[in-house]
């Protein structure tokens, strides 16, 4: 055992990511969820702030093949074991992941408990057994802001961190020096007003989003379109989030309102929060799709993309329109849809995570469509 002592209970999957385990313990698209990850060594770069993609973890509990007790890395704070100690989360190691994981793909994804408490093996089957089932769940109130905020970091205030360390003070090294004042010049050059709902957001989309030239809000799941429309935004930005997207009915309202007054730009659970104010439907995933390797189509420009993804709902392309949707993007591995346009709003959603962290870079180009979709539009 390590991490904390205690039990949780949560939906059983698997993330097939090599390097990562910090953004992944941290990304509130896990909430309710234990986290099998196949990677067999865990634990030895230790945990830091800067690789947090929320203020805290979301997973329920973690399960691995070999978890390191030491940090082994510069950047590391604490090791990786006190830092899931600290927010109450159990680990179990010494695992074998791999029949776990043959499991889970057979059987589907499955409730279960982690316990390092000494909790008998049928009080715990038992709490397994009562636990609910995922479809069903809305959780992007759980784990939304309390209230909206703004957010002007750059990326490249996160390497100036980087540089502040290794210079050993902060603001005294030439590389600090010029991360910072290309940060600031960053922000600068703000030149879209982008309101971002947070469903469960993590904070390399909003750097993203500072990146390609966006001044971001970020609100509450359920704050009401025409208090996002009284900000006046360029564009709307639905993020990814946990959960079955069906019972969020307050969001799928929202987004049918907002639809055709402003640009709209969703992933993850934001993508099939679209499919369903568009008319469509969803279903759940045998087992979903979670880790940074998952190759996807673009049929529009007709090449690869490997993906960093994280559901376990997906879009049904055959429930909406062909008329007014377009799909854009399909899974390679199982040819589930991954993205769609409107034919004549400007709309358009991605099931993958295109901001990666962990992950490949390859789907960056979509924070650049949104902000040419609101330059046209403000034109």
């Amino acid at each position: 055992m390590a991490g904390a002592r205690g039990r949780r209970g949560g939906e059983v999957v698997f993330n097939t990511s090599l390097t990562g385990y910090q953004e992944v313990f941290t990304d509130p698209s896990y909430a309710g969820q234990i986290v099998c990850l196949t990677y067999p060594h865990i634990g030895n770069v230790g945990a830091n702030l800067d690789d947090e993609e929320s203020a805290r973890p979301y997973i329920e509990g973690l399960v691995v093949r070999d978890f390191s007790p030491m940090a082994s890395n510069w950047r590391a704070s604490e090791t990786a074991n006190r830092y899931l100690e600290r927010y109450g989360i159990p680990v179990i190691w010494d695992i074998d992941t791999r029949a776990l994981v043959r499991h889970l793909r057979m059987a589907g994804a499955l409730r279960g408990v982690v316990a390092t408490d000494g909790t008998t093996a049928e009080k715990l089957i038992a709490e397994a057994r009562a636990l609910p089932s995922m479809a069903g769940r809305e959780l992007a109130s759980r784990v939304t802001c309390a209230k909206q905020y703004h957010w002007g970091r750059a990326s490249i205030a996160l390497a100036a961190s980087y540089a502040t360390q290794s210079a050993g003070a902060a603001g005294t090294g030439p590389l600090w020096r010029a991360a910072a004042a290309n940060a600031q010049a960053q922000r600068a050059q703000a030149k879209y007003k982008v309101a971002a709902y947070d469903f469960g957001i993590k904070q390399n989309i909003l750097r993203l989003l500072v990146d390609h030239g966006c001044d971001v809000t970020v609100v509450p799941a359920a704050t009401a379109s025409e208090d996002v429309l009284a900000m006046k935004p360029d564009g709307v930005f639905l993020s990814n989030g946990p959960g079955d997207p069906e019972p969020a009915t307050y969001a799928i309202e929202n987004i049918r309102k907002l639809m055709g007054r402003v640009p709209i730009f969703g992933i993850c659970l934001g993508h099939q929060l679209c499919g369903l104010a568009l008319g469509g439907k969803t279903f759940k995933l045998k087992f979903g799709h979670h880790g940074s390797n998952h190759p996807v189509k673009n049929l529009l420009s007709e090449k690869v993309e490997i993906t960093a993804q994280n559901h376990g709902f997906c879009v049904d392309p055959d429930s909406l329109a062909s008329s007014e949707v377009e799909m854009t993007h399909v899974n390679l591995n199982d040819h589930t849809n991954e993205g769609m346009r409107h034919r004549t709003l400007p709309m358009f959603s991605v099931q993958y995570h295109p901001e990666a962290s962990p992950g490949p870079h390859d789907a960056r180009y979509l924070f650049a469509q949104f902000t040419e979709m609101m330059k046209e539009q403000k034109s």
